[in-house]
């Protein structure tokens, strides 16, 4: 079975309380871990026929304060692929 395409648009990624210097490899790595999440786990089912979601908040992270950019980009793509699943989208 041929898997679907899917486009994941990210228009805006607060990072509060993380280090300024790091923004865009964080950024990065949360790109590419959410990417393998879905190739991996495919779509949570409140997805499955497309939708858009306007805001997913993930505030209750703890972040380690000396964590690389990959292990905090890592760690917010599963926050965001956990929220996802229990997410309603809207059309």
């Amino acid at each position: 079975m041929k898997q679907p395409v899917i486009e994941l648009h990210i228009r805006e990624l607060l990072l509060r309380n993380l280090p300024y210097g790091q923004r865009y490899q964080i950024a990065d790595a949360v790109e590419q871990a959410l990417m393998r999440l879905l190739s991996e786990r495919g779509l949570p089912p409140a997805l499955a026929h497309g939708g858009t979601i306007p805001h997913i908040g993930i505030d209750h992270l703890q972040i380690a304060e000396n964590a690389q950019a990959d292990v905090v980009g890592n760690q917010i793509a599963q926050a965001i692929y956990s929220s996802l699943s229990g997410a309603i989208p809207t059309d």
